[in-house]
């Protein structure tokens, strides 16, 4: 779409790796999503084969089709109500100007306590990611991005639209910054150092790689108010469990990605990191969040779904899913805790007897 003057909003973060079918099946987001939103805002039609093999089409290229919206049904649906075939999505037209800002810190609080700010003060960046100090040094070791390696967090933060709209929007993120004590606001000097520091930005993950064999990584969601406290909180859970927990994450719309080091070749540290992990998540529900933010429930977050939904709101929930999947032909065991739908076949299949496909 590069050419034609396009792109996708959203821009996925895990771009080299992940499908737009993958970010359907979740609702992903990305960095850009807290000005533009998520997957589900810019899908306007799918092409659906249901488990009894009707190929069917919801939505048009236009996005006003009338009636429900069953376009916004199924785009994280996890795979459970249909198998999608065909995506329409929107394209946007690349803004008149951008501007790319990398704020340094010496403390996470000061760091975090600008997200809260610059959101409260009206100012909408399309981008706010935070980096840690521990992720960002493993980052600027593989990727040379500018990264400065003594500082304890990071913002890189993005504004676009018209030039002098965005002018002010950089001036603005840049006062209320260093109101929270940043060591340094840098303003990229041209596209080459912009795509630099988000090549660090989106090449993260894969760095963690030189620091443990293995990583655990969550998808919590929070009030963006309750940020402070709760990078306070992953930090106590990471030292009483005796891990380092590394976090980048896209601060602007409260979703975390704490990230737990371990060896699972150890088998205690791989029941420590997800008990860890387990309380990472139930707390960013305990203070106004969600258990996912864009990677989905899956079977890993299934029993904790009594957390947000009850009895009520599973039944409705169960009630949509066999109006599509009524055999559970499609993803079983997937969202719905043991007790609250297809338990039957997602017992049936962890049996080695059973020989029926699973999707994954």
């Amino acid at each position: 779409a590069a050419p034609h003057g396009l792109y996708f909003a959203p821009d996925p973060s895990s771009q080299k790796s992940c499908t737009i079918g993958g970010n359907v099946a979740e609702n992903a987001g990305g960095p850009h999503t807290l000005a533009y939103g998520v997957t589900t805002n810019h899908v306007t039609a799918l092409e659906l084969v249901l488990p009894d093999g009707e190929v069917v089409r919801v939505g048009n290229a236009q996005g006003d089709a009338p009636g429900y919206d069953l376009t916004g049904l199924f785009v994280g649906s996890e795979g459970t109500l249909a198998l999608v075939t065909e995506i329409t999505v929107k394209l946007s037209r690349k803004p008149e100007a951008v501007e790319t800002l990398l704020a340094i810190f010496d403390s996470v609080d000061d760091a975090a306590e600008t997200v809260v700010d610059v959101t409260a003060r009206a100012i909408i960046p399309a981008a706010c990611e935070m980096l840690d100090g521990w992720t960002l040094r493993v980052v600027e070791d593989f990727v040379h991005a500018g990264f400065p390696r003594d500082s304890a967090a990071v913002l890189l933060l993005e504004v676009e639209g018209l030039r002098e709209a965005v002018a002010a929007q950089a001036r603005a993120i840049a006062e209320v910054s260093n109101a929270h004590h940043a060591r340094e606001v840098r303003l990229a000097r041209d596209n080459a150092e912009r795509e630099l520091l988000w090549k660090g930005r989106k090449n993260a993950f894969g760095a963690l790689g030189r620091l443990a064999p293995s990583n655990y990584v969550l998808d919590g969601v929070i009030p963006r108010t309750k940020l402070p406290q709760t990078l306070r909180r992953i930090r106590e859970i990471g030292a009483r469990y005796g891990f380092d927990i590394c976090n980048i994450f896209h601060a602007g719309d409260g979703n975390l990605h704490p990230i737990v080091l371990y060896d699972p070749r150890d088998r205690g540290q791989f029941e420590h990191a997800m008990q860890a992990s387990g309380e990472i998540i139930r707390y960013c529900v305990a203070v106004g969040g969600a258990l996912t933010g864009e990677h989905g429930i899956g079977m890993e977050k299934s029993e904790l779904m009594p957390l947000l939904f009850s009895d009520a709101d599973f039944d409705l929930m169960r009630r949509v899913h066999d109006a599509f999947n009524p055999a559970c032909l499609l993803n079983p065991g997937k969202i719905f805790p043991l007790s609250k739908g297809c338990g039957e076949i997602r017992v049936a299949s962890r049996t080695p007897s059973d020989s029926r496909p699973s999707a994954t």
